[in-house]
């Protein structure tokens, strides 16, 4: 019964299906690391500039677990299935998850920063893998790889506004 769900929007790809379901599930799994980490990271900074972090933080959590649903829900429509088990996140993705043993903002800053690199690079795949190919997830991955590349602006930029604050304080 699978199989006939979608079947005309599946036919119509020119690229392996199977290989782009991968290639999302890897980034699905990457989502849900990310949205950990935002989430956790705001719980846990501490350092100047401290609610601003956290407010920012949150936010780009929020947004990291809208990505997730989005490429769920596109892994469904190419008649594929989202990795089921969370303990398979980190053996997909390539963007790894970052513990914040050390909770001071500039170490929470960045390790986001490197996650957000390593996204923007996924979703620069998945949208090249998908160009003139796959339209519906060519244009989420531009979506999502442009949120991405504005977390990693937002990031970059409390980095300097700390560097900054402390050059001013000295």
């Amino acid at each position: 019964m699978k199989e006939e769900i979608n079947k005309k929007g599946v036919s119509i790809l020119s690229l392996d299906v199977q290989k782009l379901i991968d290639m999302l599930n890897a980034a699905l799994s990457e989502e849900w690391l990310a949205y950990y980490q935002y989430w956790i990271g705001a719980q846990l900074v501490e350092g100047p500039m401290r609610a601003e972090v956290e407010a920012e933080l949150l936010q780009h959590a929020t947004e990291e677990l809208g990505h997730a649903d989005l490429v769920a829900k596109r892994i469904i429509e190419l008649n594929g299935t989202p990795v089921l088990n969370p303990l398979e996140w980190s053996k997909l993705a390539r963007c790894k998850y970052e513990a914040p043993e050390d909770p001071y903002v500039e170490t929470i800053l960045a390790q986001n920063i490197r996650g957000e690199r390593c996204a923007i690079q996924r979703y620069q795949e998945i949208a090249a893998y998908t160009d003139k190919a796959d339209y519906v997830t060519h244009k989420l991955a531009v979506q999502i790889l442009g949120d991405e590349v504005e977390h990693e602006k937002d990031l970059d930029d409390f980095v300097v506004d700390i560097s900054l604050l402390k050059k001013a304080l000295k």
